[in-house]
């Protein structure tokens, strides 16, 4: 074998071993990020579990307060609850009477009449959440018929 066709040869065979080290290099990273990913969400259904404690939390603590003064505790409690899922990345949705409705953030259970447009917010009955960007509750509400004259 000639020094030339040698010297071809191992340049192709270094050429060819950086290309699979630079898509080794690429798959490490693709795998990393869908890792990261899977770990964002990993915890949902732990999650869905206490956002719902949560709700009837807020369910439990709008009835005691029709009875009269609530003891402090429980709102510590239910304080507590949101902080955790907060730094797991849940945010609760914002959302009022008035507003427009999006079937993306919120699922329509019904319709009433209110002072509210047509087809708009009229009353929300249920808290949704997000984790890291992505909806694991919608909102529940009822849409606005109008009024009725």
């Amino acid at each position: 074998m000639d020094d030339k066709k040698t010297e071809n040869l191992t340049e192709e065979y270094l050429n060819g071993w950086k290309r699979a080290k630079a898509d080794l290099i690429n798959y490490q990273k693709d795998e990393q990020k869908r890792f990261e990913e899977f770990a964002k969400f990993a915890n949902i259904s732990i999650i869905k579990d206490l956002v719902g404690s949560l709700d009837n939390f807020d369910l439990a603590i709008a009835a005691l307060e029709k009875q009269g003064p609530v003891d402090k505790g429980i709102y510590m409690i239910r304080s507590q609850i949101a902080d955790t899922l907060k730094r797991q990345g849940v945010e609760a949705m914002i959302v009022e009477a008035g507003g427009t409705f999006d079937p993306s953030f919120h699922e329509a259970v019904g319709e009433m009449e209110s002072d509210h447009p047509p087809g708009s917010i009229a009353e929300v009955l249920e808290q949704g959440y997000i984790l890291n960007g992505k909806v694991i509750k919608p909102v529940r509400i009822k849409l606005s018929k109008g009024q009725n004259k």
